[in-house]
């Protein structure tokens, strides 16, 4: 089972970066608002960190029965030879950090909720994730607001963000409420997984109170990404051809504005691992034959 979980958090960052299009973000056709990585760089930094997810799937299953408060220092100190190990394979490159704190907890909480035979929920799942960093925001951001150090505590004390420490005290609400959801529903109405991931991330981009948008920009990027978000899932996200063509227009505006929806999409890889733990794999109708050109490309052939 800790091969399973860890597999699905795998396929969460890898299917990640290869979506396309992404708002700012890196994909197999673009480096997005980044000059130091592309898709290259995330496929060093994904083999170098895939051991991290089985390991701590193992750690909630052999964890199972212990206090919760239990859970969170074992897979931090495992969590920590994995940054490590990414940022030498990148070079000091910032890839996936984000990636590896959300999806290590992803894995704890599932091998914490494995009972049996039968594959953890994602209710049950999002329930162990709260109860495992329970107490993080106050220990870690309000607690230390007046000697604020790193990204994470620096934009708490300037304007409240609580960032994926919050999220997942939370036990992942963007992901439960808007991520899931919005993932399934394309996926049941027969949706390609590439449309239908992108589709999703969108969603995501919505809600998000993204940090890596608030550190690059401050509050008016968050506020032009999430508003822009709106706006295209209101024409029908990556579902429809006029909402494909405002991302594509999205992604070159935060381009220019060198802001990248990170936060979300390091929630877009939790989706899809929660997903993938709970359900085994995508329907055949989203892994099966091609999306049209349109689809992946500016519908207006400006980006070959």
């Amino acid at each position: 089972m800790a091969w399973t979980i860890g597999s699905a958090c795998l396929s969460g960052i890898l299917l990640e970066v290869s979506a396309h299009p992404k708002p700012g973000l890196v994909t197999a056709r673009s480096m997005g608002a980044h000059a130091d990585m592309d898709q290259q760089t995330f496929m060093l930094t994904s083999a170098a960190i895939a051991p991290c997810f089985h390991r701590c799937a193992s750690i909630g299953l052999s964890l199972a029965n212990a206090a919760d408060a239990a859970v969170l220092p074992a897979v931090r100190a495992v969590g920590r030879e994995y940054d490590a190990l990414l940022l030498a394979a990148s070079n000091g490159v910032n890839t996936q950090r984000g990636a590896l704190f959300a999806l290590g907890v992803t894995a704890a909480a599932a091998g914490r909720a494995q009972h049996g035979k039968a594959a953890p929920n994602a209710t049950q799942i999002f329930a162990q994730v709260a109860a495992i960093t329970q107490g993080l925001v106050q220990r870690e951001l309000i607690a230390r607001r007046d000697a604020a150090a790193t990204a994470g505590e620096l934009l708490h004390a300037r304007y409240g963000a609580r960032g994926i420490r919050g999220e997942v005290e939370a036990g992942f609400p963007t992901v439960a409420t808007h991520g899931l959801p919005t993932l399934r529903a394309a996926l049941d109405a027969g949706h390609g997984l590439n449309r239908a991931l992108v589709h999703t991330l969108i969603s995501l981009i919505a809600e998000t109170e993204d940090t890596t948008v608030l550190w690059r920009g401050g509050p008016d990027a968050l506020g032009f990404v999430r508003d822009r978000a709106r706006q295209i899932r209101d024409l029908g996200g990556a579902l429809s051809d006029d909402g494909l063509a405002c991302i594509h227009a999205f992604d070159d505006a935060c381009i220019a504005r060198r802001i990248s929806a990170g936060g979300a999409a390091d929630l877009l890889a939790v989706t899809i691992a929660v997903h993938l733990i709970e359900r085994g794999s995508f329907p055949v109708s989203a892994t099966t034959g091609f999306e049209t050109l349109a689809q992946t490309l500016h519908v207006n052939g400006d980006h070959p």
